[in-house]
């Protein structure tokens, strides 16, 4: 058998992933919405399994996590809708203090010598008048979004069909391609904690910065939170996404002091969870080194979009299962990936 040169196979090998990449990217509308639609099902996939141990009909087996995911996808739109409306009731009442702010900025401006040409295009492009616009386009988005939910919803029906089908396959594979089993069996338990880890510390973190903005007479803490919550299944920088709207809303509150200690508050909470707590749990939770989370972050947010930023772990995963879980080879290719040692070879005997 001839073997290619090594610089070959690692040209080759990138091309295909380009080559690949640019597919899935030219196909993202499907491919976000399949995904999810896969995760939601993998995740409630142990509630069939204590219910086929119940001895529950298949039916029920079917209906009960089609549910559980039913309620989840129609949580998270009226979060989105209910976060847009009250934006859209908010804006138009912070217009006096927002021109009191950039009085103060102005003044503060020529106090020190500088001219105020600049803060006059900030205040121009932080209106709050063009918060309505902006929650309205939201709302409408969210509103607008029933074709892609729909699709969700169908693709999450078919998969709980097909579940209780396509376990039988998986076990039948255990024997005849055990490395697949493996890897696909892998995959889902991983998914699954990384979705339990995500949850768990979100809740933690969405908690505490719900307490901080109750403290800091922040408007719509609860909601906030809710957000903070969402924004952690980001890794790396979703408690960003989550700080913005009450950073926003604390300046237009409470002025710069309250917007500043909004900042510090989401830094000193979601750091610590974040950076310190959170990441001794979920790197032995979804074997993933701490570089390949952040460019699986940056990789399917470009080709997918959001949603690919929101499923950047599960994708990740996926692709591991499918190409290096699965072959015995690829040993220092999963070291790679994971950043711990690949075990020792066995000696043949």
């Amino acid at each position: 058998m001839v073997q290619l040169p090594r610089a070959l196979v690692v040209l080759l090998t990138t091309a295909a992933a380009v080559v690949t990449l640019a597919g899935i990217q030219a196909v993202g509308s499907i491919v976000g919405p399949v995904m999810l639609a896969l995760v939601l099902v993998v995740a409630v996939a142990p509630v069939r399994g204590v219910l086929e141990r119940k001895g529950a009909p298949q039916w029920l087996q079917v209906t009960v996590p089609f549910l559980i995911v039913l309620l989840v996808l129609a949580g998270m739109l009226a979060i989105i809708a209910v976060a847009a409306t009250q934006l859209a009731v908010l804006a138009p009442t912070y217009a006096d203090k927002f021109a009191a702010l950039a009085a103060e900025a102005r003044a503060f401006a020529a106090g020190i010598g500088l001219g105020t040409d600049q803060i006059d295009k900030a205040v121009a492009s932080f209106d709050p008048s063009r918060l309505l616009p902006v929650a309205q386009g939201l709302l409408a988005g969210a509103l607008g979004a029933g074709s892609a939910l729909f699709l969700i919803v169908v693709l999450s029906l078919s998969m709980s069909l097909d579940a209780p089908a396509f376990t039988r396959i998986i076990r039948v594979a255990k024997t005849e391609r055990p490395e697949m089993h493996a890897a696909l069996t892998t995959f889902a338990a991983r998914t699954r904690r990384y979705l339990l880890v995500s949850t768990v510390f979100g809740i933690i973190c969405a908690v505490l910065d719900v307490i901080a903005l109750l403290f800091l007479s922040v408007p719509l803490p609860l909601l906030w939170g809710i957000l903070a919550l969402i924004t952690n299944y980001v890794p790396n920088i979703g408690f960003i996404l989550g700080l913005v709207p009450p950073a926003l809303l604390g300046l237009l509150d409470g002025g710069f002091s309250t917007m500043v200690l909004v900042i510090l508050a989401y830094i000193v909470i979601n750091v610590v969870v974040q950076s310190f707590v959170q990441p001794k749990f979920l790197g032995d939770a979804v074997g993933l080194s701490t570089t390949m989370t952040l460019v699986s972050l940056i990789v399917w947010a470009f080709v997918i979009g959001p949603l690919g930023a929101l499923l950047a772990i599960p994708l990740s995963l996926l692709v591991r299962a499918l190409i290096i879980d699965s072959d015995p080879s690829a040993r220092f290719a999963r070291a790679l990936v994971s950043g711990e040692p690949p075990p020792p070879e066995r000696a043949a005997t």
